[in-house]
């Protein structure tokens, strides 16, 4: 089967876990006989030899995974490399020049199905379903409801989402929880939702080596019976980082040896900054600033807890990849992960002071941080890249012979 995946990044040209899930999902369809061309609206090398990958446009991919997906005015301070058309543009400039591009393709080639991830996609895919009748399966890896707050977001974000799941022939979602809110907030029927949980691909530990020297002040701390408490993602309102800043603060009343690392960067650093200091715990807290591959997993390897705070989390990578390096994982109920892990403990996103007695009780006892490392270490490793793919072919099966009974 032919596929035509619209993404917007890949590893390592991304900015979190939206690229990762693409990458391993097309290397898992890839095994299932899937031919995929996969289109990114920069251009940059991947080396990728199971799937082609196609350069929507002559933009560096740094304004891409660096740039906001809301806000364009990191991309406009900036311009196309050399020789490329030299006005400034916007996220949505770019977007139009990736349904340009896609257009053009279709009008060569034509694929089986296409299938796009998010909203920063769905206009292309709209496009190949209204203009060439090519079947269109919608990837739902978050919502605006999950990045904008229940009342808020982006009202032309919301109005593309909507349009590109009224258009999809069908829905993936990565939770039960992003499928409810697809069908609560854009009344999608949930008959044409499927969830498909992301997957988990153990990384080749022979080629990583945790170097201690990286991070010897924590170290130290750790020497002297400091619990490391970490949290990765962008500082935005989805996160909860200010809920967990201030459980942070309750926790080291109670259990001063306690350093929180907030590795990541956004809109809300200054702000997290600044509460850290007002509330007196700016010793205890640590800012890495935006961190990616083996600064990522030194991270991972160095933290005792992992705390996904987020107010709306669709699935939540992050807290796998701390699993796997050994963390405890405290997480939120809001928090999709959540839905295929036990040996956890979860809590109410606004329940500060539940979090904060969490991270006291794991940092007090061995028992129980044993409990969870151990439990936790036993189900991650069922969460598999090819039952999502095998899931995904099920899908576009049934898209398939839909579009042949119609004819």
């Amino acid at each position: 089967m032919k596929i035509l995946m619209l993404g917007w990044e890949l590893p390592p040209h991304n900015s979190g876990g939206l690229g990762v899930a693409c990458l391993h999902l097309s290397k898992s369809l890839a095994k299932l006989g899937a031919d995929i061309d996969f289109v990114v609206p920069y251009e940059a090398e991947h080396n990728l030899d199971y799937m082609n990958v196609l350069s929507a446009g002559h933009v560096d991919p740094e304004m891409i995974y660096k740039g906001s997906a809301y806000i364009s005015a990191d991309i406009e301070e900036k311009r196309f490399k050399q020789g490329a058309a030299k006005e400034m543009f916007s996220m949505r400039d770019i977007q139009k020049n990736y349904c340009n591009f896609v257009e053009k393709y279709l009008m060569e080639f034509k694929p089986d199905l296409v299938h796009a991830h998010d909203w920063l996609t769905y206009e292309a895919g709209i496009l190949a379903k209204k203009n060439f009748g090519i079947p269109l399966v919608a990837h739902v890896h978050a919502t605006e409801f999950d990045r904008g707050g229940p009342n808020g977001g982006n009202p032309l974000i919301h109005q593309i989402e909507y349009e590109g799941l009224v258009w999809a022939d069908k829905i993936i979602a990565v939770s039960q929880a992003t499928k409810n809110i697809i069908v609560e907030k854009y009344g999608i029927p949930p008959e044409k939702i499927d969830v498909a949980y992301n997957g988990f691909e153990l990384p080749k530990d022979d080629d990583y080596h945790y170097d201690g020297s990286s991070y010897q002040y924590l170290e130290g701390l750790k020497a002297k019976g400091y619990t490391v408490v970490s949290t990765v993602g962008r500082f935005t309102l989805q996160k909860g980082l200010f809920h967990l800043m201030r459980a942070a603060a309750r926790a080291i009343q109670i259990h001063p040896k306690m350093v929180f690392l907030f590795a990541g960067d956004g809109e809300q650093k200054d702000q997290l900054m600044r509460m850290s200091a007002d509330l007196g715990i700016s010793q205890n807290v640590i800012f890495t600033g935006f961190i990616r591959g083996k600064q990522l997993r030194d991270i991972y390897s160095i933290s005792d807890i992992f705390v996904m705070s987020s107010v709306s989390e669709p699935f939540g990578l992050t807290a796998l990849e701390a699993a796997h390096h050994g963390n405890a994982l405290v997480i939120t109920k809001q928090s999709g992960v959540g839905e295929v892990l036990q040996s956890i403990v979860r809590y109410d996103f606004w329940d500060e002071d539940k979090l904060a007695g969490a991270l006291v009780n794991i940092a007090e006892s061995p028992a129980l941080t044993h409990t969870l490392q151990d439990g936790i270490r036993h189900e991650y490793t069922r969460i598999s890249w090819d039952d999502v793919a095998a899931k995904c072919i099920q899908v576009y099966d049934e898209v398939s012979k839909h579009k042949r009974n119609r004819f």
